[in-house]
């Protein structure tokens, strides 16, 4: 049967032509003039926007006409998508928002870009981790000052890394740790799991070790997914549990963190050092103690946010969208476990 793919959120034109090149049968409805614009390559949600009536109208009927979605719709636009079958997110962590639409009661297939962040987030891990532990903001002082005065600094090979999650995530950070010397512990929901990248930790543990573990780290980093079971999966006592000179890294969820906790222990110097990609609530707001604390780096939710991230979505989408066309949707890659939501 022909299928019809809508691309719901905005996309580069050249991936748009890939997955129409993708089989003469196909027919892809791309409508940017009914998109927000962009703020930047990559960017799914665009600046404000409002449709008037017949774009809205035109919308509607694209929904109505999809098999196939690129990208998760607005709540309000899921009850005009009567034929919808499938749809292929542009995020990972897409569970909370999949259970708010409902989508996890109805028999809709859902697939994630899982493994298009893994390398832009460890990048940023390491960013921040060397920043710190080797002393840029010390040089950027001394170089504004221009002052030539030797110093010691810290050595990052050789120290204990925790990542909190064994996933594709986690998979990324344990890759570079590994380069760098370090010792990784990894905490999993089932630790004792067949992962391809198994080799790459040290030793995955079972969350009932989490507190012994955060004991040893020099440095956590946060790379679960937001479940009913992470909902603040690091909370006060986990925080505690850390030695002072921790550096913290969180590249999961907000939700996964006591934000409240966190910020405390830091401002004390119970944690040595923060960098947080995602906040509880997005923006940060204004006045959360967060921004001022010196000891912290806050990026945006735009770690993961690269300019070849879209290409490696349509790379995973056109392999899925072969694979349904052929009728093969057991070959299909990074399908959500709707019972775990990820």
């Amino acid at each position: 049967m022909k299928q019809t793919v809508m691309i719901a959120t905005p996309l580069e034109a050249e991936h748009v032509a890939r997955i129409r090149a993708l089989d003469a049968g196909l027919e892809v409805l791309y409508a940017p003039e009914l998109l927000p614009p962009v703020r930047y390559i990559a960017d799914h949600k665009g600046l404000p926007f409002t449709r008037d009536a017949a774009g809205q109208a035109r919308w509607r009927e694209m929904m109505a006409a999809a098999d196939i979605l690129w990208d998760l719709p607005a709540a309000e636009d899921l009850p005009f998508a009567a034929r919808l079958k499938w749809i292929q997110t542009t995020s990972t962590g897409v569970g909370p928002a999949v259970a708010s639409l409902g989508l996890a009661e109805r028999d809709i297939l859902i697939t994630t870009a899982r493994g298009v962040h893994a390398g832009p987030l460890a990048e940023f891990v390491f960013t921040a981790l060397l920043q710190h532990w080797r002393g840029l903001g010390h040089l950027r002082r001394e170089q504004a000052a221009h002052r030539w005065v030797r110093y010691c600094g810290e050595e990052v090979a050789g120290r204990t890394l925790v990542i909190v999650g064994a996933g594709d995530l986690a998979r990324g950070c344990a890759k570079l740790a590994r380069a760098f010397d370090m010792r990784v512990i990894a905490i999993g929901r089932d630790a004792g799991k067949a992962r391809a990248h198994n080799d790459l930790f040290d030793e995955v543990r079972p969350q009932s070790a989490l507190h012994a573990t955060l004991a040893e780290a020099d440095a956590v980093v946060v790379t679960v997914p937001h479940t009913s079971a992470t909902e603040h999966l690091i909370d006060a006592s986990a925080i505690a549990a850390m030695r002072p000179h921790v550096a913290f890294v969180n590249i999961a969820r907000g939700h996964v963190v006591d934000e409240a906790a966190l910020a405390t222990a830091l401002s004390l110097g119970r944690l040595a050092f923060a960098a947080l990609d995602v906040a509880r609530v997005e923006p940060l707001p204004g006045g959360s103690p967060l921004w001022d604390l010196p000891n912290v780096l806050i990026s945006p939710h735009s770690a993961s946010t690269v300019t070849s991230e879209n290409r490696k979505i349509t790379d995973i989408f056109c392999h899925n969208l072969m694979c349904w066309l052929d009728g093969r949707r057991d070959a299909m890659r990074n399908v959500l476990d709707k019972s775990l939501l990820y």
